[in-house]
């Protein structure tokens, strides 16, 4: 039976199996992440390129990558970290961030990432993971899709449309499933790995926005010498910047909204039929 003919559910192991055979085959999954959706394919070129242009974006944008919440700190070249920043503080970040539900960080990439999930920011290849928090169910479907597929990481972009395409002001993450089936009708290799109860989903994060996370870098601390060193949030989103500085202040580390961030990220809004 195809995949997007009846209901698959990120909690239910044989689906969870189904979503995973389908995303090595070249699908593009969207999963339950929390209390929202993403979409996740294989990392090679052609897979990120085919969504980038479903989605409507540039074929070339730089696309994030995701992994089950214990392989996060592998993704990450901690040996370029500034040293004034140390490694140890950021990975306990990650762990209380990770542990309140989905987020993001950007940091120094490691060396077996490729050129199109990196970027250069102040002379230090990034990469950024976007993870769903260790509580999600998904981590199970991430750990697994990316086994099958025979790599360490997979790709991950926001479960929307792109506003270049549509000529919104913004284009939000999709919270419902049946709102990512509607905008990707036309993208015949789409599986839905959803949750069974959006509604708990959400409350399941009552610190989160359901859109898309708040992004943290920490490849170039700021302030120049400002101690404690200060990390930047490169996208305000999901979780407000007042709970990420209460996570950081202990850790002796300070947080900054940057220059791109200043407008904190709002949940699409969908016709009462959808929800």
């Amino acid at each position: 039976m195809d995949a997007r003919t009846r209901d698959l559910y990120v909690d239910r192991p044989d689906d969870v199996a189904t979503a995973v055979r389908a995303l090595a085959g070249g699908a593009v999954v969207a999963v339950a992440f929390g209390n929202f959706y993403a979409l996740v394919t294989r990392p090679d070129p052609a897979a990120v390129r085919r969504l980038n242009l479903a989605k409507g974006r540039p074929a070339d944008q730089i696309g994030s990558i995701t992994v089950g919440s214990g392989r996060i700190p592998t993704m990450f070249d901690w040996s370029r970290v500034p040293p004034r920043l140390p490694g140890s503080r950021v990975r306990q970040l990650m762990d209380a961030l990770y542990g309140a539900g989905p987020f993001g960080f950007r940091g120094p990439a490691a060396d077996r990432l490729p050129a199109h999930l990196t970027r250069h920011d102040r002379g230090v290849r990034t990469t950024q993971v976007i993870a769903p928090g260790m509580a999600c169910p998904s981590n199970v479907f991430l750990t697994r899709a990316a086994a099958e597929a025979g790599v360490d990481h997979l790709h991950i972009t926001s479960a929307n449309r792109s506003r270049h395409l549509t000529g919104a002001d913004e284009e939000p993450a999709h919270w419902t499933a049946e709102g990512i089936a509607a905008d990707f009708a036309h993208l015949d290799e789409l599986v839905l790995l959803a949750h069974r109860d959006e509604a708990a989903a959400r409350a399941a994060y009552p610190g989160h926005l359901p859109t898309s996370v708040t992004l943290l870098s920490f490849h170039a601390p700021g302030g120049e010498l400002e101690e404690p060193p200060v990390l930047t949030v490169d996208r305000h989103g999901s979780l407000h910047l007042d709970e990420v500085r209460r996570a950081a202040a202990p850790l002796g580390l300070q947080v900054r909204l940057g220059p791109a961030a200043g407008r904190r990220l709002q949940p699409r809004t969908y016709a009462a039929a959808l929800v």
